[in-house]
């Protein structure tokens, strides 16, 4: 496998940190933080170039909220210099890695995104009797420092570089705890051992393709798997045997072990395809799409926040337009023309006459 150097006055160079600027403001141009960043950008991101070079850099605190849909989970929010430095980082090296992945890797890659996967998931699951689908427990809170490390250094040799990507890694905030025991562990090993990392990073949505890229190719490769989608820490394999999958089900836990990882007891399972399975906020069935109950209503209570913000003043007919475009243009993808039209048939916005935007 070829192994990179020299890049890191790629990544410090003024040229690329403007582009990271850019991208980083993508869609927040208008928050204060971004604003005053952005107010002396060219001091700003020079500063950060010297300490790069100087190797005075500091990643800062994190700051954390935490969402409960479609399921609970902490999000961790990099001030906004350091999430410029991710994608500085991310403009250089992630270009090494992505072509290495295999075609049916989807989430975090420039045009494979949900809509791509669940068409290819679609296609399988028609063209196939059985599907092993799993899910990984607790992926991003349980994937390990000292592996991760291990597995960019086997793309990467620039000591530069690698010092910029364990300062980040190793800045990670404390995530969700994770207590699973593997082959050789001691009773503290869980503990000792840094894991983690900060569901809302660009790097670290870089990093957890990175960690399940070897899996990939083993299910491709060894496990001679033909059919198979993975979007982050979801995937399922297809085929016509039943036995091929139970088979295939006991390599994929063999080989997670390696990555300290295990699957969802209960969210991995075996079944015929005609039965149906969810993926990506859709039911696919034999003969058409749905969208599962729970986003539906997740959805429909959100269009209704929408109209409480607008009849308060809180946001605009813009950005109500902009969001009801986005969710329709996701739910075209399932059978939903009757559920599409009857939504926006029902929907009415009014002002409050002493409102203020």
């Amino acid at each position: 496998m070829k192994r990179y150097d020299n890049l890191w006055s790629e990544i410090i160079s003024f040229e690329n940190l403007l582009v990271a600027a850019r991208k980083a403001q993508k869609g927040k141009r208008f928050r204060h933080n971004v604003l005053a960043f952005n107010y002396n950008l060219e001091t700003e991101l020079l500063k950060l170039q010297a300490e790069l070079a100087n190797k005075t850099y500091t990643p800062g605190a994190y700051r954390t909220f935490e969402i409960v849909e479609p399921k609970r989970r902490m999000i961790s929010a990099a001030p906004y210099r350091d999430r410029v430095l991710h994608h500085a980082l991310c403009n250089i090296i992630v270009p090494l890695f992505d072509r290495t992945f295999i075609h049916d890797s989807y989430a975090n890659r420039v045009g494979f995104g949900t809509h791509r996967a669940l068409r290819r998931f679609t296609e399988f699951a028609r063209s196939s009797r059985y599907v092993l689908q799993c899910d990984i427990k607790k992926y991003f809170p349980s994937i390990d420092h000292e592996i991760l490390k291990a597995l960019v250094r086997r793309k990467l040799k620039c000591p530069d570089t690698l010092w910029l990507v364990d300062k980040i890694i190793n800045n990670s905030n404390a995530q969700e705890p994770v207590i699973e025991y593997f082959r050789g562990d001691d009773l503290l090993t869980p503990v000792n051992r840094r894991r983690g990392l900060p569901i809302g990073n660009l790097s670290s949505q870089f990093y957890a393709n990175v960690y399940l890229n070897g899996f990939d190719h083993y299910i491709k490769e060894q496990l001679k798997v033909q059919k198979y989608v993975r979007y982050v820490d979801d995937f399922a394999l297809f085929s016509d045997d039943r036995g091929f999958l139970a088979d295939a089900r006991l390599g994929v836990e063999e080989y997670l072990v390696n990555l300290r990882l295990k699957i969802h007891p209960i969210k991995s399972q075996l079944f015929e395809t005609k039965e149906g399975a969810n993926f990506l906020g859709f039911r696919i069935l034999p003969d058409r799409i749905r969208v599962r109950t729970e986003n539906l209503r997740r959805g429909k209570r959100r269009v209704r926040q929408m109209q409480v913000e607008y009849y308060e003043g809180k946001i605009d007919l813009l950005k109500i337009t902009q969001s009801l475009q986005s969710w329709a243009a996701h739910l075209k993808h399932g059978n939903t023309w009757k559920l599409r039209k009857e939504i926006f048939a029902s929907l009415v916005l009014a002002r409050n006459s002493t409102a203020k935007i």
